[in-house]
């Protein structure tokens, strides 16, 4: 099920605005697709980032994946809980799992990003 209070990425990362702070993760789609994660890389606190530029990497046991910005700002925080456990990832990529923290500029908006829907048909055509 994707949560319909979110905006995606066409590269499987989810955002989630709250005031000027966008909250990044990964979808589940891309955790199954992943299947177990076990490390989590991501570039320090303080970092400038672009919408499509990478901030990290994730990697399971199947392959190693870059982690791609959905919107322009300042990385201001990490989710230590995933780099410690990447586990947490997979197990909650929603809420537990997410893996950044984004200061955006006031006004930012997420209508650049896919909507719940067109993320649905996008995964469609990708299959499971």
């Amino acid at each position: 099920m994707i949560p319909k209070n979110l905006r995606y990425a066409t590269t499987h990362e989810w955002a989630s605005l709250d005031g000027d702070v966008c909250t990044v993760g990964i979808t589940q789609f891309a955790v199954e697709q992943l299947t177990d994660v076990v490390y989590v890389e991501l570039k320090p606190v303080g970092t400038k980032l672009k919408p499509g530029e990478r901030f990290g990497e994730i990697e399971s046991v199947k392959a190693v994946s870059d982690l791609y910005a959905p919107v322009e700002g300042e990385l201001i925080a990490v989710n230590d809980a995933v780099v410690k456990d990447p586990g947490a990832v997979s197990a909650d990529p929603y809420t537990k799992g997410w893996i950044v923290k984004i200061k955006v500029a006031a006004g930012t908006k997420l209508d650049a990003l896919l909507s719940p829907e067109q993320y649905e048909q996008q995964i469609a055509t990708q299959g499971h």
